[in-house]
């Protein structure tokens, strides 16, 4: 199953790019902790159906992924998903949920990348959401590193229950520090283990994206979550710069579409102002190199 996945994805992605570069300003951050060789799982938040796109897109690596098998019921992305990439799971659990996550397992021993959304599924409010143990299970079980990426704007173009995306917004996609999980090779069956390994990558997620966390699954409707001060750790530059003079917090906090967003309390030390998501990209210009694949 996960070989038959992206056979096409070399020539949808000389397709899709031309177009992306187009209707959508993509910048990229932190690439080079995606290792260059081997296999290793991608783990991104996850805010728009667009995210499995622009993920790959920008990489230069190919890369399979697991998605929903409800994406396969519509029209529009029946055939389309797969060809990027996309292994589809049924969330329901049982023999097809496994099935997918032992292809994704023979994908990382042969070297491959793979993307997995620890989430689960897309966070409908903007917040990040405690996540499930699959991404840490996958990890132990193959030895591969997992890297946090932090989708920022992908919302905004194209937002919860919208039907078509919307052109000339700006997406920033953060890779973060690898997570390796070599100390816990013999704990693989260690349910603490699981869930501290998938802490730590939500949490840099976190750091990355500068959205709030909400201590409940995202598939488990709940009461909307407080604003709340989270810490943004920004990915340190190659050279050495000058240390700032405090650390930079900033409220976060989730904004519906039309909302005004949250006066952040500081910035960074590159200066960008980090709040959730694509209000994040509002705050000022990045200037950062277009870096699509």
């Amino acid at each position: 199953m996960g070989r038959s996945a992206g056979q096409i994805q070399g020539i949808a992605r000389t397709l899709l790019t031309p177009p992306f570069r187009f209707l959508w300003r993509v910048t990229t951050e932190g690439m080079h902790h995606v290792p260059a060789h081997g296999g290793a799982i991608i783990a991104p938040n996850h805010i728009s159906v667009l995210d499995s796109f622009f993920v790959p897109l920008v990489l230069p690596r190919r890369i399979t992924y697991v998605g929903k098998a409800e994406y396969l019921d519509d029209w529009r992305t029946r055939y389309l998903f797969p060809a990027m990439g996309m292994i589809p799971i049924d969330r329901t659990g049982g023999d097809a949920a496994a099935a997918a996550l032992d292809a994704a397992a023979g994908l990382l021993d042969a070297g491959e990348l793979f993307g997995i959304y620890p989430e689960g599924t897309r966070s409908r409010d903007g917040s990040l959401h405690k996540g499930h143990t699959g991404v840490a299970r996958l990890a132990l079980r193959t030895g591969a590193p997992i890297v946090p990426v932090g989708i920022i704007g992908t919302d905004s173009v194209q937002p919860p229950d919208a039907r078509f995306p919307i052109p000339f917004r700006r997406v920033h996609i953060r890779f973060g520090r690898p997570v390796e999980v070599g100390r816990y090779a013999s704990r693989d069956d260690d349910r603490m283990v699981l869930r501290q390994i998938t802490d730590e990558v939500v949490y840099e997620i976190r750091s990355l994206t500068g959205q709030h966390y909400v201590d409940e699954y995202a598939s488990r409707p709940g009461r909307p979550a407080p604003e709340v001060v989270a810490p943004v750790v920004p990915i340190r530059p190659e050279v050495d710069a000058p240390a700032p003079a405090a650390a930079s917090r900033v409220v976060v906090a989730s904004a519906a579409v039309g909302e005004t967003p949250v006066v952040p309390a500081g910035a960074d030390d590159d200066g960008v102002e980090r709040r959730s998501s694509a209000s994040v990209l509002a705050a000022r210009p990045l200037d950062l190199d277009l870096a699509l694949a």
